[in-house]
């Protein structure tokens, strides 16, 4: 399954018509995972993702696509602390995904 199908299911979209937008997130998600990790940018255009990482990107591009209006919207979209969340959740799992050199 290619990380757009993984945001549309996390999203649970079954059409087509936002897949160019959800690049660009997803595409925006990738490069603060890599800015966060302190990794070069580009790093995951030549290597894999690991599962913790591309959680959070999955996690962030949805993110994204929900607030795109400014808002927070999904499931958290009543609870003013939802964005917090979101971001503290995605930190947490870039802190987890990268890999620490010694």
């Amino acid at each position: 399954m290619t990380l757009l199908e993984k945001v549309k299911a996390n999203l649970i979209l079954e059409h087509d018509e936002d897949d160019e937008i959800l690049k660009t997130y997803i595409a925006a998600a990738t490069s603060y995972a890599e800015s966060f990790q302190h990794i070069e940018l580009g790093t995951y255009e030549q290597k894999p993702m690991d599962d913790i990482t591309r959680q959070a990107v999955i996690m962030l591009s949805s993110h994204f696509y929900e607030s795109r209006d400014g808002s927070t919207g999904g499931f958290f979209g009543d609870n003013i602390k939802a964005s917090e969340q979101v971001w503290n959740t995605v930190h947490l799992l870039l802190r987890m995904g990268k890999e620490w050199k010694m």
